[in-house]
């Protein structure tokens, strides 16, 4: 996605790792949300940080611009800052803002590498900025680095011109002590926490580096009062005098600096690499109070600096591996933005994919992966890796499969109680504490699918024995009498008790979105059963499908969409399960229920069914004629005339799809299902992934497109979609696009997969499943699965719709094979890193 001008304004491009937190690429080349400190920190900076670069003309004549555009926002200031630098003070100088900059600058956004293009008429070069993280599909250790790398490419225009490129950073710690670290060629300047112990909750340091030949440091700014450090700096630069300055004792905001330089005629080029690598080990639960413990002295390790001693051991590791970790990279963005698929899908999967380089994410000590719902300014925002929240995520489980299966693990032996109640919210450290709240439904159903999809994805039989005493558990606690809830306590495959869901309330009686979580559970359950030889289970899971399916058929569908079954009159609810707050005494009322309104997430579980291969969970022709109702109501092209009283995502003349409607002949209750009138990103794209999986392709993108018009750099951040806070995990439900536009079939404990494509003529996407990621083509005369990392081990393949292949190649030798309709069945197991299919 490429931005410019007025689309420039709400960019910032999280650089960072998995679980490292991460620093904020502005659209206009400058830095803020230093986010690198174990918690949020958003709208901040970290004054003195930024790229310069000095062009010096044969005639002696210089010009000096920061690597930055036009600062166009808050140029009166910004509310809540500190005192003599907020609204009334104009923009704070210590971002640059004011120093020669660059008139144009582009900003190209292929998540997750940001190119920025810099150039000015007067400016005798252009200059281009790749910015980038590691992001290598099954590989999280490389993809869990502390760093942000910057490849900086200088074009020159002009003869025998000298440049001048500089990075400078501030230490960002209360005391400050700097070094300089040079080694083996690499320049460096390593900025630590003074006179604090590495064992300590506030210790940190930071390392900025370039390995280029000329490289050199200037290891402190001059220290002095008022703007003496960077009055000073800049003269220095004018002169091209930047030298060496050592101070050896502690300091308060020392700014240190690396550059390079060298000279360029008309039509060269040469690009310098730098880095800022961060240290910030030691974390704590800074959020929680618990009765009786004190967590917050309490200390865990964040899992790179297990990996890493301190921040100049990180530099180290990336310059010696930077061609791998490049390349890689690279190799991941290029076959993701070169897919066939309409640009506005790959937009929105690529956008959302950085939610996993935010500080959302987190990595415990031993790599277990962790994440909040999202992020409050200055806090993690709603703990706990919530399980409803992050069941709509798929981006992880396809693209780091271990990590998503830690999250199995902790659930299974963390948060899993005697009786299979799952608490929703895992709680840290580990194992300190578990609270007492009810179980969530739709979050322990989709555990229980989700457990059915690891198994699938990984093709690994031993992880589903070793855990299916769990997983068990948690199917029958939906019928237990240890269940206070009573989900289906009298085992008719129908939900009628008390329903805690992701929207924060109850439900109470049965309703097509819970229903179809349940059934889908059930019908993950029976497969896992089936395979572990547990026939009691199976028949049970199996029964209670069939009885719960012909219920929702024709119980739950009223012939436009699918309901809740309730009379909201009814005070009974209330009383069985002992919460008055649920019942409007005036109004005469049950509170916070969908009754008979058209809600978004009706079909969830046939999305997750869809994608999983579970097959039919609602009845086909119903769903069909459910989604284009729903579409009809809750697809809003313009929020102008549309009343919401809730939290605010969409307004104006923005499309919105809204979570729940009442046509006109439907009576809506006073107070209905919680956030009934809002628009959040990651419902609308599972929505739009079924809409677009059942033949509406067409509304679907309109969903998708009214999502991503939103987020356009002018109006919102496109590298984060908020809903409870910033950076929030559900819309990584837009990666689900992939497999849905594929067709893609995953059955790896049978050595299967399948690709089945929904759109016609030539094709091309990622694919990405067990240790395996790589590139499926298709074109009028053969299909070719590229594999670009990992070994794939095949038995069979499905190619939708293609029944007349002539020949097959497996890394370039003809094999022999046996072809039933569609369906391509190899004489043996056959692993390979290309396959090639010629159609007749």
């Amino acid at each position: 996605m490429i931005y410019k001008n007025e689309f420039l304004n709400e960019i910032s491009f999280p650089l960072g790792g998995i679980g490292t937190g991460s620093i904020g690429l502005c659209g206009n080349g400058s830095f803020m949300d230093w986010e690198i400190f174990n918690r949020p920190n958003k709208g901040s900076f970290n004054p003195f940080t930024f790229f310069a670069i000095r062009a010096e003309f044969t005639d002696g004549k210089t010009d000096i611009r920061v690597l930055q555009g036009d600062k166009t926002s808050y140029l009166s200031g910004q509310y809540s800052q500190r005192w003599f630098n907020g609204f009334g003070y104009g923009p704070d100088g210590d971002t640059m803002c004011a120093f020669p900059h660059f008139k144009n600058v582009v900003f190209d956004g292929k998540f997750p590498v940001a190119t920025i293009s810099f150039s000015d008429e007067g400016f005798p070069a252009e200059i281009i900025l790749e910015a980038f993280n590691p992001f290598i599909p099954h590989d999280a250790k490389n993809s869990s680095i502390p760093v942000a790398l910057f490849d900086i490419k200088v074009k020159s225009k002009v003869n025998g011109v000298k440049y001048t490129l500089v990075f400078s950073a501030k230490n960002p710690f209360n005391k400050t002590l700097n070094k300089d670290t040079s080694y083996n060629g690499i320049s460096s300047v390593s900025m630590k926490y003074a006179d604090v112990p590495v064992t300590d909750i506030n210790y940190g340091d930071i390392t900025i580096a370039t390995n280029d030949e000329n490289g050199f440091t200037q290891v402190n700014w001059y220290r002095g009062m008022w703007r003496d450090h960077i009055a000073t700096f800049w003269s220095e630069l004018i002169d091209d005098n930047i030298h060496q300055r050592l101070y050896n004792d502690a300091g308060n905001g020392d700014i240190g600096t690396v550059a390079t330089r060298f000279t360029l005629n008309s039509g060269e080029e040469k690009t310098t690499l730098f880095s800022i690598t961060w240290n910030i080990p030691n974390c704590h639960n800074y959020w929680s109070e618990y009765k009786d413990i004190n967590v917050k002295e309490i200390l865990w390790k964040n899992y790179y600096a297990t990996v890493f001693e301190n921040s100049l051991d990180s530099t180290k590791y990336v310059y010696e591996n930077y061609c791998y970790l490049y390349d890689k990279t690279l190799k991941f963005r290029n076959s993701l933005h070169s897919s066939t698929l309409d640009p506005v899908i790959i937009d929105a999967i690529s956008s959302t994919l950085s939610v996993l380089k935010s500080p959302t994410v987190l990595r415990l000590e031993d790599g277990t992966f962790y994440g909040w719902e999202g992020v409050h300014e200055k806090a993690g925002s709603c703990e706990g890796t919530c399980t409803h929240v992050w069941s709509y995520a798929y981006a992880l489980c396809f693209l780091f499969p271990e990590l998503e299966r830690s999250l199995r693990h902790t659930e299974f032996n963390f948060d899993t109680d005697k009786d299979g109640r799952m608490q929703f919210r895992t709680a840290l450290p580990l194992g300190v504490v578990q609270n007492n709240f009810r179980a969530c439904l739709d979050g322990q159903m989709a555990s229980i699918i989700k457990s059915y999809r690891e198994w699938k994805i990984s093709g690994d039989n031993n992880w589903l024995k070793e855990n299916w005493k769990t997983i068990k558990l948690l199917m029958e606690y939906a019928w237990s009498k240890n269940n206070p809830d009573k989900w289906d306590i009298d085992m008719d495959g129908i939900l009628e008790g008390r329903q805690h869901h992701t929207l924060d309330m109850e439900l109470f009686g049965p309703c097509g979105w819970l229903q179809g979580m349940y059934l889908a559970a059930l019908k993950a359950c029976t497969a896992m059963a089936d395979f572990m030889d547990d026939a009691e289970l199976a028949c049970k899971c199996r029964t209670l499908f069939d009885k719960g399916y012909e219920y929702t058929k024709n119980e739950l569908f009223n012939g436009k969409y699918y309901i809740q079954k309730i009379d909201i009159t009814d005070k009974t609810y209330t009383e069985a399960f002992n919460c008055p707050e649920y019942w409007n005494e005036e109004k005469q009322q049950l509170k916070y229920q969908i009754a008979n309104g058209c809600e978004i997430d009706q079909l969830l579980g046939q999305w997750h069914a869809s994608i999983c291969g579970l097959g039919d969970i609602f009845d086909p022709t119903q769903r069909k004629i459910a989604l284009k109702n729903m579409y009809n109501h809750l697809f809003k092209p313009s929020m102008r005339n549309f009343p919401n009283a809730w939290r605010v995502f969409v307004l104006n003349d923005e499309a919105g799809t809204i979570m729940c409607a009442y046509p006109s002949d439907i009576t809506r209750p006073v107070i209905p299902i919680p956030y009934s009138d809002e628009c959040m990103t990651g419902f609308e794209y599972a929505f739009a992934g079924l809409l677009i999986s059942e033949g509406f392709t067409d509304e679907g993108l309109n969903v998708i497109k009214g999502i991503r018009n939103r987020y356009d750099g002018k109006k919102r951040n496109p590298y984060n979609e908020i809903e409870c806070g910033s950076n929030y995990a559900r819309p990584m439900a837009s990666f689900a696009l992939i497999p849905i536009f594929s067709g893609l079939e995953f059955d790896l404990p049978n050595h299967h997969i399948g690709f089945s494509p929904i759109i016609n003529g030539d094709f091309k996407t990622i694919f990405s499943l067990g240790n395996v990621w790589g590139n499926y083509i298709r074109t009028e005369t053969s299909i070719r699965l590229e594999i670009e990392s990992g070994i794939l081990e095949l038995t069979s393949i499905k190619l939708g719709g293609v029944n007349n292949i002539s020949h097959i190649f497996v890394d370039g030798t003809e094999i022999t094979f046996i072809q039933t309709n569609d369906i391509i069945h190899f004489t043996k197991s056959y692993i390979s890193n290309k396959i090639e299919f010629i159609i007749q």
